[in-house]
């Protein structure tokens, strides 16, 4: 989770929500992503979409149901089902998403007895760290510095 907290910092260069997220199997760190919404001009460039896309490309596969995904934050809607169709086995967040989280705030898509593939989940990793960090962007966001 140090290394997805080192990834959210990196989002902040170029003004994008600081989400952090590496994909990880066997001990290898398959891909490391951030948000790169902004950068990219993609609605679809999470941080753990990023990852995805990373770790099927070096794996050669779409199925990755030996890979475990550490993200800051906990998945969105999207990214929970994307989560789900690539068969991750193992989801590990930091901070809780109570406007929109997908991993057990709002909706449980990870966890989903009904959909095809349920993921391990484990949450508050780091879970005070990663929040600091969002919550230090938004305040930003709402408050932003003032220079005499």
């Amino acid at each position: 989770m140090r290394l997805a907290l080192e990834e959210a910092h990196a989002a902040l260069s170029h003004g994008d929500v600081p989400v952090g997220a590496i994909a990880v199997a066997g001990g290898d760190i398959l891909h490391r992503g951030h948000n790169e919404r902004e950068l990219r001009g993609d609605p679809t460039a999470h941080a753990e979409i990023l990852c995805l896309r990373g770790a099927a490309k070096r794996l050669g596969r779409w199925r990755l149901s030996d890979v475990t995904i550490y993200s800051t934050v906990e998945p969105c809607p999207m990214c929970a089902g994307a989560l789900v169709a690539a068969r991750v086995q193992r989801v590990v967040y930091g901070a809780p998403d109570v406007l929109g989280g997908a991993a057990w705030s709002i909706y449980n898509i990870v966890q989903d007895p009904r959909l095809m593939h349920q993921c391990e989940l484990t949450s508050g990793v780091l879970g005070e760290e990663c929040a600091e960090v969002i919550q230090a962007f938004f305040e930003e966001k709402r408050h932003p510095a003032q220079f005499l």
